[in-house]
């Protein structure tokens, strides 16, 4: 339970470091993408703006004669173009003129759609005239700043350019003003901010729920690597704590004994030596498996034969095989002799394991074959029995440290379950590969595939290695 809390603890450590990050890299993108839209869009609209005003500005100086004065014919150029002081009824037009009764009303597309307005001045910065849909309350000073962003008195805000004005022979007549409101400009922007301020906390929320996600992928390994020290904690102090409890009480026993007889002595010496055996043998096992753990190669490289290997094996270990009651055979099918480099003690004790392992967990009249065989550029031993068999959802932990199928058989047996996890590692170290296929109550076979010793051409009398 203290586990669970712990790692859940950090799990939401993790989710809430990874949320944080994100959310200010969200923040941050956010941001820039305003800014980036609010730039485009000021370009635009700026280049809108010039485009209008150089437009409309090159058409009036073909058309303007005097200094301060409007021609008729600027009137059907801007048709709604009103004095300053005189009203903008439609009957009153100078000389005449009609709306839209001169082709150039085109020019006036933009300044039609009611965004925009035009102001002229004289020399002197005096409002002379006005055009298009002119907003209440701006400033009637003239500025001649090029460009400026203002406001009416409702607090609508504009964008203008100012630029001079001349006469057909060049003369000064003014200045030119052309503006536009940037309440479609504002609008825009207000969605914009209001989809970014509705998306970054949807977005937190996804990203939240991703982080818990991935901060418990990311623990998993964690979790599962703790609790195989855990396992595996528990295991070992199981295992010591049997022979050590063995000999305590056979201590024990002893010193309640008021005399000790030399045959007594010596069974209780006995019980003691064999007990700490048994120590001695799993704590070289342990520091066997940790030192593998740290060495990736073999700490011993040499050419080994694998015929001789198993051949050895199987002629030491009939013994053992007879007493058990069954019976132990070597086959080879190979008509080359199997050579590969690596450890010979440590190749010795994986084979060992395997053939012991095998002889252990097959009943009496059973059958344990030994086959040497080439596949490919590998060496492979097979150790096949007719065994109790392992069950498919232990074959995942057979190799396991302290990992048995049969426990109350192992013990008696001698065996601590490290026998598999030793000859796994082994295997490793020497880049082979060790594979189980068992069904219950038929046996199993055990295969260890290994790299083949490869050798190149004699250069000088001598034989240089090419395989691994």
């Amino acid at each position: 339970m203290r586990q669970s809390k712990l790692f859940n603890q950090t799990r939401a450590s993790l989710a809430l470091s990874y949320a944080g990050v994100m959310g200010a890299i969200l923040s941050l993108l956010g941001f820039g993408v305003y800014e980036a839209i609010s730039h485009a869009h000021w370009v635009a609209l700026d280049n809108e703006l010039e485009s209008v005003t150089g437009t409309l500005h090159d058409s009036l100086e073909l058309k303007l004669k005097q200094p301060g004065r409007l021609e008729p014919i600027v009137y059907e150029l801007l048709p709604n173009l009103c004095l300053v002081g005189i009203s903008c009824a439609k009957e009153r037009f100078p000389t005449g003129a009609i709306r839209g009764a001169h082709p150039e009303r085109h020019v006036l597309s933009a300044i039609s759609q009611g965004n925009y307005y035009i102001r002229l001045f004289d020399t002197s910065g005096r409002l002379v005239a006005i055009a298009g849909t002119y907003p209440e309350g701006l400033p009637q000073k003239f500025n001649k700043e090029p460009w400026q962003t203002l406001s009416d008195r409702f607090g609508n805000d504009y964008h203008q350019i100012s630029v001079s004005l001349h006469t057909q022979d060049r003369k000064d007549w003014g200045y030119f003003q052309v503006g536009r409101s940037l309440k479609d400009f504002e609008d825009y922007l207000g969605r914009v901010k209001w989809a970014l301020k509705l998306g970054l906390p949807i977005s937190l929320i996804v990203v939240g729920g991703a982080s818990w996600w991935l901060a418990g992928l990311a623990m998993q390994p964690i979790y599962k690597s703790y609790k195989q020290i855990e396992q595996f904690t528990a295991d070992a102090a199981h295992e010591l704590r049997t022979p050590l409890a063995a000999s305590l009480a056979t201590v024990e026993s002893a010193l309640l004994m008021p005399y000790l007889e030399d045959k007594d002595a010596r069974d209780v010496l006995t019980t003691i030596e064999r007990q700490d055996r048994r120590l001695t043998q799993l704590v070289a096992d342990l520091l066997l498996l940790t030192r593998m753990d740290k060495q990736p190669a073999p700490l011993r490289r040499q050419l080994c034969c694998l015929n001789d290997l198993a051949s050895d094996l199987v002629e030491e270990l009939a013994t053992l095989a007879i007493a058990a009651r069954v019976t132990l055979t070597l086959e080879v099918h190979s008509a080359t002799t199997l050579k590969v480099f690596g450890d010979l003690d440590q190749l010795y004790r994986l084979v060992s394991n395997l053939i012991v392992n095998a002889i252990q967990y097959t009943p009496a009249s059973g059958t344990i074959k030994v086959i040497l065989e080439r596949s490919d550029r590998h060496a492979t031993i097979r150790v096949r029995d007719t065994g109790i068999g392992i069950a498919p959802s232990q074959q995942k932990r057979i190799f396991d440290r302290f990992y048995r199928v049969n426990s109350d058989r192992s013990r008696h047996t001698g065996g601590s379950g490290l026998g598999l996890a030793i000859a796994k590692a082994i295997a490793l170290t020497h880049h082979g590969i060790l594979t189980v296929q068992s069904e219950l109550g038929r046996g199993s076979t055990f295969t260890l595939q290994l790299p083949l010793a490869v050798f190149s051409k004699k250069k000088h009398g001598k034989i240089f290695e090419k395989g691994v």
